[in-house]
């Protein structure tokens, strides 16, 4: 589990095949040590292993269903990624609740100074665009941020300053690729809907979760 903080940004210095797997070998200022290995980390929003370490160096292996479903697979050496290391429970939860598994790929359409923002316009697949609110968070490549605004299939939000110097987004062009997450609570309050039909165990007995009860408790 994660919060969407980035930490770090690091370096894809070695990128290699392994199996069916593949692992990418990093450097960053970010540190690791033998204790690490095994540990979690989000790499631009996707939940790895650390299965090596070498001093300022780190190793994950990523599976080929992650780089189907990700931007990993587009990624080669010299590319810098957002990286954030494992929540502990004494952790500030200063972001939001991030898992590292990511729901799809969205593209930048737009890129908007604002000030001294910067507002970005993102497309998703359509089976995305139902979890996203106005105000709730999303992972963007591993970055919590705020959805500002929703324009059918697409979302914009506002960067500032400090994010853009400190994670990959500021170097984002029309175009690219990001990671997407949709916060995790609307995942699940969207999953009780779906299933508010006919409870198993009292068949012809309709649930008694729906969006009026939902609403009346404060779920949205």
């Amino acid at each position: 589990m994660f919060t969407g903080l980035i930490e770090s940004t690091g370096e894809i210095v070695q990128i290699g095949k392994r199996g069916n797997s593949f692992q990418i070998t990093i450097t960053s200022r970010l540190s690791f040590d033998n204790s690490d290995i095994g540990a979690s980390v989000s790499v631009d929003g996707v939940c790895l292993t650390v299965v090596a370490v070498d001093r300022n160096l780190f190793t994950v292996e990523v599976s080929p269903e992650t780089l189907e479903r990700t931007t990993l697979s587009e990624r080669k050496r010299g590319d810098l990624v957002n990286l954030e290391r494992a929540l502990r429970l004494s952790d500030r939860l200063g972001g939001h609740l991030v898992t590292g598994h990511v729901d799809g790929i969205g593209v930048i359409r737009s890129i908007t100074k604002k000030l001294n923002s910067i507002v970005i316009k993102i497309s998703t697949p359509i089976e995305i665009t139902r979890y996203l609110v106005v105000k709730g968070s999303v992972g963007l490549d591993g970055i919590s941020l705020t959805i500002n605004e929703i324009q059918g299939n697409d979302f914009l939000v506002n960067i500032i300053p400090h994010t853009a110097q400190v994670t990959t987004i500021g170097k984002k062009r029309i175009g690219d690729r990001v990671n997407i997450e949709t916060d995790l609570i609307g995942k699940y309050v969207a999953k009780l809907l779906q299933e508010a039909v006919l409870i198993p165990e009292k068949k012809g007995k309709l649930s008694s979760i729906n969006s009026d009860f939902l609403n009346k408790h404060g779920f949205t």
